[in-house]
């Protein structure tokens, strides 16, 4: 019998490698730029044609290599980092697996170019898919030009799993974003199809935050410092005002080098306890310098992941820094905790009502009850029949019995088109279909929790988490239905966004607009807003708006969810806290009808539980005596 173990060619296991090294573009920019930071440059230059699929070029002016070396950093396993298995527990470099260069050869075409200071003419080399065409002696400048061209050329069907160019550019940024910070005494440009991005000249730290965040963080920023025996840290943190909902930019290097610790991240979280609102996260940028032969990072290619000796020591260290900082700048937070922070500045009284100067309702025979719906900012549910009729039911079944309570599904009354103020806008065919409601008995506690009497006892309903079903299958229908509402700003508002918001809002810009935002390219990254959905107030346009995307974002990172999903579930997630407030019996009875008339009125989208029902014989237990 023929034996059936055979080893691979070179060419196959470097492609295999680079399954796990090369996933995307950004993962090569990754790789190259740590190369040139181990070459001690002081200058680097990151040059990206359509977002990398066509050209990724880093150039700097490091140490560069003799023609041997250069041949020889693209076999596997070659690398100048390490000698012995003692060395892998004293790692300060940032590469060290002698496993990317060829990884990255073994899929896309390669020309390299590198002379050493102490040589008059440098080396050029030209691989493609692992073979090797041509090693030359060239004139060239002190230092390594690396050029990665056709990325996935012979591997067409891990280039179709690519995203867009827009996303791909945005993976690019951050790893441009989380390099260039670790290493502020090294100057770094990016440029993007021929448009130069970022120029970053060397620094401080803290003018490397404002030069790649904006000049909104020169504000922000509180040093934070701890020295010990076992592990210094050293950074900036962001004051409790300025935390954001979701993550924000959040960074940890260790030994420069960028790491993703969740139990670190919560050490941090837990220092800011009681200054900042809960779901939100504050900007940090903190360093942790610790004698190497107390980590491990050799865990996975990308490096990202480590592990410490003793990561208690470590987390507590970091809260006690974050803590004193806060306490040494004396940052105490200003806003309200009970409110979300992009809806600051609206009261009760105009909390619901914001567009009644803009609403002219004109009716005939209508109840008070139908009037307040129709002036009220609180978004129609789509018509669907079945959907009602199933509803109806349901909603016979837990109130029967109660008293007042009689669904009549009958009188469907007709009422005259609404016209917004603006003329951009016609929503004529909202509130054409209006049923005759009789009033439940409901009441509000703390303007948080509704509670209704239900046939088998009571039901509690969180207000906040209902608004967000209501407003999540109003936005799912526009977004799937391609339709939407816009009023138009008298005064439209410029954006200044982070670089990679501006690409993540230039990929989704048609389902944004569809939720009824107007917008433009205005300068770069720059947006001009013209106009917003009807129920956005006009002073927070832009919170709303920066909001939206961190939520995305936020999304984006912690769920596998379409882009129709994500839109609908981070616009009504955010804009769910407008309605946090006192409510009239009329806005109480509205938001319970409303509800029962979603598809999943028991849960958000998010899976959070909406509402509960206490039965008698539950309430009864809550008062017996034990």
């Amino acid at each position: 019998m023929l034996d059936i173990i055979h080893l691979l060619p070179d060419s196959i296991a470097n492609q295999i490698a680079a399954g796990e090294v090369v996933q995307r573009p950004a993962s090569v920019v990754k790789e190259l730029l740590e190369n040139s930071i181990d070459a001690r440059a002081n200058n680097i230059q990151l040059i990206v044609k359509d977002a990398g699929r066509t050209l990724i070029q880093v150039i700097d002016d490091g140490m560069g290599m003799s023609a041997t070396d250069a041949r020889m950093s693209f076999e596997r396993h070659a690398t100048s980092k390490i000698r012995t298995a003692d060395d892998l527990f004293s790692i300060l470099t940032m590469g060290f697996r002698g496993e990317a260069l060829a990884s990255i050869a073994a899929i896309a075409q390669i020309e390299l170019r590198s002379r050493r200071m102490t040589d008059e003419i440098g080396t050029l080399i030209r691989i493609e898919g692992s073979e090797l065409k041509t090693q030359e002696s060239v004139s060239c400048p002190k230092g390594t030009n690396f050029q990665v061209k056709n990325l996935f050329f012979n591997v067409p069907a891990r280039r179709n799993f690519l995203k867009s160019n827009p996303v791909e550019m945005k993976h690019v940024l951050d790893e441009f974003q989380r390099v260039s910070l670790a290493h502020p005494d090294i100057a770094f440009t990016l440029y993007h199809n021929d448009v130069e991005v970022y120029n970053l000249p060397a620094g401080k730290l803290s003018k490397r935050i404002v030069d790649i965040f904006g000049k909104t963080y020169r504000e922000q920023l509180a040093t934070c410092e701890e020295e010990t025996p076992f592990v210094n840290i050293t950074g900036y943190v962001g004051k409790p005002e300025s935390a954001k909902k979701g993550r924000g930019e959040q960074f940890f290097f260790v030994n420069k080098r960028y790491i993703k610790h969740n139990y670190l991240h919560h050490s941090v979280l837990s220092a800011f306890e009681a200054t900042i609102p809960e779901g939100s996260s504050p900007f940090y940028v903190l360093f942790i310098e610790i004698d190497p032969s107390h980590v491990d990072i050799n865990i996975h290619p990308t490096k990202t992941e480590i592990k410490f000796d003793d990561e208690r020591a470590v987390y507590a260290i970091i809260r006690s820094a974050v803590r004193r900082a806060i306490g040494v700048y004396n940052l105490t937070p200003t806003i309200d905790f009970e409110s979300d922070i992009n809806f600051s500045n609206l009261t009760s009284t105009n909390r619901f009502n914001d567009n009644s100067a803009n609403i002219n309702p004109s009716f005939s025979g209508v109840s008070d009850f139908e009037k307040s719906r129709q002036q009220s900012s609180l978004p129609p549910i789509p018509k669907d029949d079945y959907r009602e009729r199933i509803n109806t039911e349901n909603w016979r079944k837990l109130f029967d019995g109660i008293e007042g309570f009689k669904p009549n599904n009958q009188a469907n009354l007709e009422f005259e088109p609404m016209t917004m103020g603006s003329k951009a806008n016609d929503i004529s065919d909202e509130g054409k279909r209006i049923a005759e409601i009789q009033e439940i008995s409901a009441i509000q506690i703390q303007n948080r929790f509704i509670v209704a009497q239900a046939k088998s006892g009571l039901m509690l309903i969180d207000q906040r988490a209902a608004y967000e079903r209501i407003l999540y299958e109003k936005y799912f229908n526009n977004l799937k239905n391609k339709k939407s509402f816009t009023q138009q700003l008298l005064f439209p508002k410029t954006l200044d966004l982070q670089v990679s918001d501006f690409q993540l809002v230039m990929e989704i810009q048609e389902e944004i607009r569809a939720l009824g935002f107007s917008f433009e390219e205005f300068g770069q990254n720059t947006i001009k807003i013209n106009g917003v959905p009807p129920e956005v107030q006009e002073e927070n346009e832009k919170e709303i708006f920066e909001g939206l995307v961190q939520q995305f974002k936020t999304n984006q990172a912690d769920l596998q969810l379409d882009r129709v999903e994500n839109i609908a579930r981070s616009f009504s997630k955010r804009s769910s806290s407008k309605y946090m407030g006192e409510l009239s019996k009329i806005e109480i009875n509205l938001l319970i009808h409303q509800l029962f008339e979603t598809a999943v009125p028991n849960y958000t989208p998010n899976g959070e539980p909406i509402m509960t029902i206490l039965s008698l014989d539950r309430l009864a237990e809550l008062l017996s005596k034990k």
